[in-house]
């Protein structure tokens, strides 16, 4: 059976969602993963019909691990990607996104506009929905330690739009970008076994959590 990979992303000027074809690019590049690139819709779309490449709660519960991209707005999440985790309420109830591995990825105007920031904070509910964090780490990403004006941390991928939103993503990010969905597959394929309880008809050593206190 496949490692399902889930790639959801706002983009508004295309910055992210270069980004986040990178990201199901380095996905596809581990063996036997599948896919789905999915975007959120804006604030100021409209009511229209569903469209095909829009994510879904069903898209986020097919997927064995997720990366979420948004540009910055004053250093967190983009509103559009806020709605939509704000929407996963029955997800999280149900815990179906408890140890899935996840990484977050993001665009700023400026290399001091709230990269880092950005990705730290869109941590926070992931974290509350049990999700694992897979950054890009320095070895793994030898790329992002340098003193150029160059997006990527520990943290994830990001890039540097401008101020006039007409920077292209460079190449030195796109790997960035591309190791993120790379590891996420991996770290997915391993964690399979982690949320099983049994496989093959046999039990598997994955004992259930306490949750209640005597």
């Amino acid at each position: 059976m496949p490692t399902k990979v889930l790639v959801v992303y706002y983009s508004v000027h295309g910055h992210v969602e270069t980004l986040a074809r990178a990201v199901g690019e380095g996905a596809e590049s581990v063996r036997n993963t599948e896919v789905r690139l999915r975007r959120v819709r804006g604030v100021d779309d409209g009511p229209r019909r569903h469209a095909e490449d829009e994510a879904t709660i069903d898209d986020v519960r097919w997927a064995d691990g997720i990366a979420w991209g948004t540009p910055t707005r004053y250093g967190m999440m983009a509103t559009p990607l806020k709605r939509f985790l704000d929407g996963l309420v029955d997800v999280w109830k149900h815990g179906e996104l408890e140890d899935k591995p996840t990484g977050v990825f993001t665009s700023t105007a400026s290399i001091h506009g709230g990269q880092e920031s950005t990705i730290l904070t869109t941590l926070v509910p992931l974290l509350h929905f049990g999700m694992i964090y897979v950054g890009t780490p320095y070895v793994q990403n030898p790329q992002i330690m340098t003193a150029d004006a160059v997006g990527g941390s520990p943290y994830g991928p990001s890039t540097v739009a401008g101020p006039d939103d007409q920077r292209a993503v460079a190449a030195v990010e796109l790997i960035t970008a591309r190791n993120l969905g790379a590891r996420i597959a991996r770290v997915a394929s391993a964690l399979k076994i982690v949320r099983v309880t049994r496989l093959q008809g046999r039990d598997v050593d994955a004992p259930a959590y306490e949750t209640r206190v005597e």
